[in-house]
């Protein structure tokens, strides 16, 4: 896992830039920042670019930290391999 916020090298990256390394390095990408995001999301797949795999966290706030745990377990359960993740973007 790799939280970008806790590295400076990382600090102030574009979203665009963000999926593009989440990308390369085969992460499915989880984000708060839905309203950037999802847009994004469409613009790769009507381009048809894949990306790793996308967690789009809508309604829950960072105080809601089990709820959000709880929802990407989920989502992590109902497709366990990598591989199904590649161009796929859910919500929770």
């Amino acid at each position: 896992m790799l939280a970008l916020a806790e590295s400076a090298m990382y600090e102030g990256l574009p979203d665009p830039q963000v999926l593009e390394l989440a990308t390369s390095e085969g992460r499915v990408l989880m984000t708060r920042n839905s309203p950037d995001f999802a847009p994004l999301a469409r613009e790769w797949a009507e381009a048809q670019r894949s990306h790793a795999g996308l967690i789009l966290i809508w309604t829950l706030d960072h105080s809601q930290f089990a709820a959000i745990l709880a929802g990407i377990e989920h989502q992590l359960s109902r497709w366990p391999h990598q591989e199904q993740w590649i161009g796929l973007t859910v919500a929770i």
